[in-house]
């Protein structure tokens, strides 16, 4: 498992019944997962008395209720500053776990001796494209979702990095890819974090398990003839960090040789001293650093 360890705006305090207790900066939220099927003891006192809490409703969804708790805030990562805003379906616009595939992805890119171009694909609120800009590369940062789009940009300007080349794309992941190649650019690093599940503009449905493999192999012929690394998210249950394997070595590493691994994700839990899962991640390597 690889942990994400070294937050202090942010701490996995206790997680039980189907929730689990977060604080984000000084607030307390709670909020569903569905990892957490143990019930153990809440002793933490925030249990009682959280700032937020998010509550499901019987029909479907579900809605925040907040005490004294902002719109919108500020967390920090390292030299990294994230906007935090509690939204629908029980998300916060951060995924906390994935600090340790930023620490990864800026050793890469540090390493390399030369300007990557980084694509991020799925790229969501922008976590790993304002880690990779701020470790020195050229980021483009894919999503189909232009508010999304919008919250990664603010990332990049809370985090000082409004200055640094970073193409703002909102597109279909897959259809931008296959423009990509057809115009000849090339991308030294790749980063996906691709949705369970989902429905494109003209009703295409999108689910991980039986599109994954064709998207990835999509993706191979966006990429440079040396790339230095390849970094797949994963947060469907059913899709083990072997199976990521297995499709890393058959694509990357049969074309360009290096290597891959993959693990689960983890958030320590304050509480128990143990770790909650949180997905897959695999990362293809042309070369170790």
């Amino acid at each position: 498992m690889w942990v994400s360890d070294k937050w202090t705006d942010y701490e996995l305090i206790d997680c039980s019944g189907g929730e689990k207790l977060e604080r984000w900066g000084k607030f307390l939220l709670v909020r569903p997962d569905p990892q957490v099927i143990w019930d153990t003891p809440r002793r933490h006192p925030g249990w009682e008395k959280p700032d937020a809490v998010y509550k499901r409703s019987s029909t479907g969804g579900g809605r925040w209720e907040r005490r004294d708790v902002p719109d919108s805030w500020s967390v920090s990562y390292g030299d990294l500053r994230f906007n935090v805003k509690p939204m629908n379906f029980k998300h916060t616009g951060l995924f906390p776990e994935q600090a340790v595939n930023w620490d990864f992805l800026r050793r890469k890119i540090s390493s390399a001796g030369r300007e990557l171009n980084v694509l991020n694909l799925f790229a969501y609120t922008g976590g790993a494209t304002v880690a990779a800009a701020a470790a020195g590369a050229r980021v483009c940062h894919v999503d189909a979702a232009r508010g999304m789009v919008a919250w990664a940009r603010e990332n990049a300007k809370s985090s000082g990095l409004e200055a640094r080349p970073v193409r703002w794309i909102v597109d279909d992941c897959a259809k931008f890819v296959e423009r990509e190649i057809r115009r000849g650019r090339r991308y030294d690093a790749l980063i996906m974090d691709p949705p369970s599940y989902g429905r494109g503009p003209s009703g295409e449905v999108w689910k991980l398990e039986d599109d994954l493999f064709r998207f990835v192999s999509l993706c191979a012929d966006v990429l440079s003839d040396e790339p230095e690394f390849v970094l797949i998210n994963a947060y469907t249950t059913g899709l083990s960090a072997s199976t990521l394997t297995y499709i890393a070595e058959t694509i990357f590493t049969k074309r360009f040789g290096g290597f891959s691994e993959s693990a689960e994700l983890g958030l320590p839990v304050t509480e128990s001293g143990l770790f909650l899962p949180c997905g897959a991640t695999c990362r293809w390597q042309r070369r170790a650093t």
